[in-house]
């Protein structure tokens, strides 16, 4: 009796279909927004529509109209609400699909591009050389390097300075008197683009303690676009490598110099 107050005693193909599609939405928003402040939001969109099911299954018209009305307008609501969510994960799914080889060479043949053969063994070696002294030395950095997604935002909030990689600019760039040595070092097309950036931060609540504010911009650029980021902590000296908001302590100084060449190769 009560499956067929529900409609759900006869199921076709479409229904199973439909009812797996729906969970599986409802699985990836789930995890998509897990830890954050809009999980709260999320169940109470859930329990309006569970409501709204069961009020159109007993017939109930003026509680069905009611819950029709609020759910129409919350959906234009959820979009003003959500609007950085929302961003983020586009960002996400794009930069997912572009960072595979079939994704590249799409580009590539659309816009005309050719695959980058360019070797850059004297800035990678500088950008090592300047990581490993930081380090030694404890002097805090982070630096983001520049792949497919535009930065223009994120430049736009340091200064610009369009200069060649080199070991003595970026250590006297993160000199702790210097003025620029606040932020992150922007690194785009082979070349230093800018200084004194500001990066969004991560909302993950799952991170190590011992991780301060470098390491979270970090993670945070790097979930949001396809660049890659290096941390020299202030206070350990540790030097970290983050790609896809994942960071990948550095063992010595050989691991970075390869994490870097291919990241300023690609």
């Amino acid at each position: 009796m009560l499956l067929a107050i529900f409609g759900f005693l006869e199921l076709s193909l479409t229904d199973i279909l439909d009812i797996l599609l729906l969970a599986l939405i409802i699985f990836i928003v789930f995890r998509w927004i897990k830890g954050s402040s809009a999980m709260s939001i999320f169940v109470a969109i859930i329990s309006l529509y569970l409501i709204r099911v069961i009020v159109s299954a007993f017939n109930m018209r003026m509680m069905t109209a009611l819950m029709e009305t609020v759910l129409d307008v919350g959906v234009l609501a959820l979009i003003v609400i959500f609007q950085p969510e929302i961003r983020k994960f586009l960002i996400r799914l794009g930069n997912r699909y572009m960072n595979s080889t079939q994704g590249k060479e799409l580009f590539n043949r659309i816009f005309g591009r050719k695959g980058s053969n360019i070797t850059m063994g004297e800035e990678v070696n500088d950008l090592t050389e300047a990581c490993r002294r930081m380090s030694e030395d404890k002097t805090g950095a982070l630096i983001v390097i520049a792949h497919s997604t535009p930065l223009d935002e994120i430049i736009s909030t340091g200064d610009r300075i369009d200069a060649s990689i080199h070991r003595r600019l970026i250590m006297n760039l993160f000199f702790k008197n210097s003025p620029l040595h606040d932020g992150a070092l922007v690194i785009s097309g082979g070349r230093i683009v800018a200084a004194r950036c500001t990066l969004p931060i991560t909302e993950k609540t799952d991170i190590p303690a011992n991780y301060g504010m470098r390491h979270k911009a970090a993670i945070g650029i790097t979930e949001e676009t396809d660049a890659d980021a290096v941390v020299v902590s202030e206070e350990t000296g540790r030097i970290s490598f983050v790609k896809g908001g994942v960071v990948t302590p550095i063992q010595n100084i050989n691991e970075l110099k390869l994490l870097l060449g291919t990241s300023l190769g690609e």
